[in-house]
């Protein structure tokens, strides 16, 4: 999973179906559902105090490297999500 040296490690925890990360011992996660060739990505949600720390973008990145790896669709429903990727673009 991604890592950013000021926010910490993502890590997916399938049994939530979320990926999260903890900081300063609260945790953010992104919210998903899987098909066998789909992942979607719900909601992003990260504790008022932690914004604007790039762990939104965290969790975002992580959730597309996946989706990636595992060579799979992603579908993005999450309005944090989709606005993330029209600001930062993947090539």
């Amino acid at each position: 999973m991604a890592t950013n040296a000021n926010t910490g490690r993502v890590s997916d925890n399938p049994a939530a179906s979320r990926f999260e990360l903890v900081v300063d011992g609260k945790t953010s996660f992104l919210t998903y559902t899987r098909t066998p060739t789909t992942l979607t990505l719900l909601h992003t949600e990260v504790p008022e105090d932690l914004r604007e720390r790039g762990i939104g973008g965290a969790l975002v990145e992580a959730a597309l490297d996946r989706g990636h790896a595992d060579g799979v669709r992603v579908i993005v429903v999450c309005p944090f999500a989709r606005e993330y990727m029209k600001k930062h673009p993947r090539r």
